[in-house]
């Protein structure tokens, strides 16, 4: 397992917070980074064994007593009634008595928990652990991380771009080969397990487990043909009418199969960004999937040759720069909320909009080898907002960080995001 970023910030946030909460898509290395990270006293319990499970949902109190923290939990999400026990175990231990005076006690790190959906996780941490857990989100590998330099991925915020920094040269291939691959660790680990393989499984057990655990029984044919639907669909505004369309179902049901995606991490909605908070709630969002190679798996993308050279390398290589970005976000333990796109009323648009301190920094992605002032010509349009602009950058497939010539922007190459 290589190092990931994540793992300097689930130690720093264990450090201070008695309850952490790592959730993300299944086989996003959830339980093999806190396995790597713990402690030789720590125990890791999964739920997918039945009997535990069992024990965990009916007897919370008795789990715990035989389960005594610190301790990893894999997949939570099984057990929610197990939340208000451990609310409980984290209150009574916050204290403890020595020579009958109070005496403040640290239960730091006393449960580590994973869980694959967040959604459903989400009502029962929000109703019983308010104020004692912190919860962070893991994705597959970052470019950085496959490349040894975890230490490297960080927030992208093009005014702090380092221009002197040398780049190692890649070809367009080499960026598209990233993209079809996909970035789940065990893919990336052993690719002697077969791409169509490994993704195939991975359907097969998402359809079977997490849907199912998520919203009950569906039509697992028309909901396979959802998820491929909105794979050729990556980086575009979502419309739930031709998708409902497409997929033969109402546009109910294709909201409710959008939250699941979303539940499930499988994809993210960016909204577009508004001076007006209400405006960005309710304007039409992008939809993102997280994985590059499994969209690509499901819009029949047979090799990167033929991605590349097909109608979605645009949207795909956005995608690919959209989790590059949400990555070292995330990784970080830092917050996704100021990520946005920007598109006005003329259809004019900025792939995404990086807010900070009140400041917008545009960011454009382009299929090019060479970038020019003509790159940034829509960032313009974000004065309208009236407020400040800091400096832009173009996201490339050339192998140089460089300045723009006469602009306050930067062209980096996609893999130094």
């Amino acid at each position: 397992m290589l190092k990931r970023t994540i793992s300097d910030t689930i130690l720093k946030i264990s450090s201070a917070w008695p309850v952490l909460l790592l959730t993300g898509p299944r086989q996003a290395g959830k339980s093999s980074v806190l396995n790597m990270l713990k402690e030789k006293e720590r125990k890791y319990i999964s739920l997918d064994d039945l009997a535990v499970r069992d024990l965990a949902q009916n007897d919370p109190k008795a789990f715990l007593q035989k389960y005594a923290p610190p301790i990893i939990i894999d997949e939570v999400q099984y057990a929610p009634n197990l939340f208000s026990y451990i609310k409980i175990w984290v209150d009574e231990h916050r204290y403890e008595y020595k020579f009958g005076k109070k005496k403040s006690a640290n239960p730091a790190g006393a449960f580590w928990l994973t869980g694959s959906q967040k959604f459903t996780l989400m009502k029962g941490v929000q109703e019983s652990l308010a104020g004692r857990i912190a919860i962070i989100d893991l994705l597959g590998f970052s470019y950085k991380e496959i490349i040894k330099k975890p230490e490297q991925s960080k927030p992208f915020w093009p005014d702090k771009v380092n221009k002197h920094k040398k780049t190692k040269k890649r070809t367009i291939m080499d960026v598209y080969q990233d993209i079809w691959t996909g970035s789940f660790p065990e893919l990336v680990l052993n690719p002697e397990i077969g791409r169509t393989r490994f993704y195939n499984s991975y359907m097969k057990t998402y359809l079977e487990r997490d849907v199912k655990d998520y919203q009950g029984a569906v039509n697992e044919l028309k909901f396979y043909k959802f998820v491929r639907a909105v794979a050729v669909r990556t980086g575009n505004l979502i419309n739930y009418d031709d998708l409902a369309r497409d997929c033969d179902i109402d546009r109910r049901t294709a909201q409710k199969w959008m939250d699941t995606l979303q539940a499930s991490g499988l994809v993210y909605l960016l909204p577009p960004y508004s001076s007006n908070l209400t405006n960005r709630i309710v304007k039409t969002p992008k939809i993102y999937f997280l994985d590059t190679g499994l969209a690509c798996f499901l819009a029949n993308m047979d090799t990167p040759e033929a991605l590349e050279a097909s109608y979605l390398n645009g949207a795909m290589l956005e995608t690919y720069c959209f989790c590059e970005i949400l990555k070292g976000f995330w990784h970080n333990g830092e917050d996704s909320r100021g990520i946005y796109f920007y598109r006005d009323a003329n259809k004019k648009e900025v792939d995404f909009v990086l807010e900070k301190n009140m400041t917008l920094y545009p960011v454009e992605i382009k299929k090019t080898t060479l970038s020019n002032s003509d790159d940034i010509a829509n960032f313009s349009i974000l004065e309208k907002l009236k407020k400040p602009i800091g400096k832009g950058a173009v996201v490339y497939l050339g192998s140089e960080i460089m300045p723009i010539p006469k602009k306050d922007a930067v062209a980096v190459p996609a893999w130094e995001i």
